[in-house]
C-alpha cells in the first residue's frame, strides 16, 4: 500500500485515493510492527475506504462471472444430465416393457426438466454469492491474524489491549486492515439492499451498521487493538459457512456439507460465545480500571463515561443478535442430527417461494 510519503507525484485529491493518508514517524518503544511505517488518523481515510469498496465490488463480479458461476454450471449440468439420461432411458424401458410412466399427457418430464433448470440457475447464483464470501473471509482471516500475532494481546486474557492508551500512532498494516474491513462490511450494507430481502434482512442490516459504526468508533476514538481482536475473533468461524453452503449448492455428499456445517457451528460456538464474552467482560471491567475516563482530543485521549456505555452497549447488543441467530444454527444442527441435513434457511424459503410460483405457472 502507498504511503503519501512516496506518493507525491499523484495529484493531491487523488493520493488519498490510492495511499494511507497521514504518515509519522515510528514512535519510541514500539511493542509492534518496529519496521513498518506509522500513520495518523484522520477524515482523510475515507477516501481509502471508497476506493476498497470499488474493488471489491470488481472483484466480486469478476470472480462470480469468471471462476464460480462457470464452474458450478459446469458440474450441476454435467450431475443433472447424468441423472436425467438414467431417468429417460428408465422410462424408455418401462414403456417397452408395458410398464406405465408419468400422468399419461406426455408434458411432465419436459415441464420437471425446466423445473430443474431453474433450479440449477438459482443454486449457481447462491454458489456464486458464497464463493466471494469464502474467498473473502479466507484472505482477511489470514491477514487479521497475521496483524493479530504482531500484537502484544491475547484472546485468552484481552486486557493488553487497555493498557497504554491510545494506541497511535498506528502502524500500516494495522491501518490497511481496518480500512479494508470497513469497507467490507460498508459494501455488504450495499449488496444486502441490492438483492432480494431475505428472512434476516434486518437483523444482517441491524449486525452490518453495529458493526460498522464499532469499527470506526474504535477507529476514531484509537482503541484499535480491540477492534483487531474483535474482528479476528468474528471472521474466523465466517471461512466455513459459506464453504459448506457451496458444497450444498454443488450437491456434494451430505455428510460432507454437514462436517463443514459441523465445524462452523463449534467454531461458531467458541469464537462468538465465549472468546468474545470474554472482550465483553474485559470491556465492562477492565477497561474502566486501566483507562481514565477523560476527554483530550489533541492527545488522542477520547475516552468517557458516555462513550465507555455507548461502547459495551453495541457489543452487547451484538452479542444478542448473534444468540438469535445461534439458536437459528441450533435448529439447523437438530434437523442433522434427525437425519434432514444441514440446510440454508434463508436461501431455501426464497427458493420454495420461487418454486411454488413456477409450479402455480405451469399448473
Amino acid at each position: 500500500m502507498l504511503s503519501l510519503d512516496n506518493a507525491g507525484w499523484l495529484a493531491p485529491y487523488i493520493a488519498p485515493f490510492i495511499a494511507l493518508s497521514y504518515p509519522t514517524g515510528t514512535p519510541p518503544n514500539v511493542d509492534s510492527f518496529p519496521d513498518a511505517a506509522y500513520y495518523q488518523t484522520g477524515p482523510k481515510d475515507f477516501c481509502l475506504i471508497i476506493t476498497c469498496i470499488a474493488i471489491m465490488a470488481v472483484v466480486r463480479d469478476a470472480f462470480r462471472l469468471a471462476a464460480c458461476e462457470p464452474f458450478a454450471r459446469w458440474k450441476l449440468t454435467r450431475d443433472y444430465e447424468a441423472r436425467w439420461a438414467r431417468t429417460t432411458n428408465g422410462a424408455v424401458h418401462a414403456k417397452a416393457n408395458g410398464i406405465p410412466s408419468g400422468n399419461g399427457n406426455g408434458h411432465s418430464i419436459p415441464r420437471s426438466r425446466r423445473r430443474d433448470m431453474r433450479k440449477i440457475h438459482r443454486s449457481v447464483m447462491r454458489f456464486a454469492e458464497q464463493g466471494y464470501q469464502a474467498l473473502y473471509y479466507t484472505v482477511m482471516w489470514c491477514f487479521g491474524f497475521y496483524v493479530h500475532l504482531k500484537l502484544p494481546t491475547t484472546v485468552s486474557n484481552p486486557t493488553e489491549v487497555w493498557m497504554g492508551y491510545p494506541h497511535m500512532p498506528i502502524a500500516g498494516p494495522l491501518k490497511v486492515y481496518y480500512l479494508t474491513e470497513t469497507a467490507f462490511y460498508l459494501h455488504q450494507i450495499l449488496i444486502i439492499n441490492a438483492e432480494a430481502k431475505r428472512k434476516d434482512h434486518w437483523q444482517m442490516m441491524a449486525h452490518h451498521f453495529i458493526t460498522v459504526f464499532l469499527m470506526s468508533t474504535s477507529y476514531y476514538y484509537n482503541f484499535t487493538r480491540v477492534g483487531c481482536l474483535i474482528m479476528v475473533l468474528m471472521d474466523w468461524c465466517d471461512v466455513f459457512l459459506p464453504m459448506a453452503k457451496m458444497l450444498r449448492y454443488l450437491e456434494v455428499a451430505q455428510v460432507v456439507c454437514d462436517t463443514f456445517f459441523a465445524w462452523f457451528m463449534i467454531s461458531w460456538f467458541v469464537t462468538r460465545h465465549v472468546l468474545f464474552n470474554f472482550v465483553i467482560k474485559s470491556s465492562l471491567y477492565d477497561l474502566p480500571r486501566l483507562v481514565t475516563f477523560q476527554w483530550r482530543p489533541h492527545s488522542g485521549h477520547f475516552m468517557t463515561r458516555g462513550s465507555y456505555v455507548m461502547f459495551n452497549v453495541c457489543l452487547i447488543t451484538l452479542q444478542i443478535l448473534q444468540m438469535i441467530w445461534f439458536a437459528t444454527i441450533c435448529r439447523v444442527a437438530w434437523g442433522v442430527v434427525s437425519g434432514k441435513g444441514a440446510s440454508d434457511s434463508r436461501s431455501d424459503d426464497e427458493d420454495n417461494g420461487d418454486m411454488e410460483s413456477e409450479n402455480d405457472k405451469d399448473k
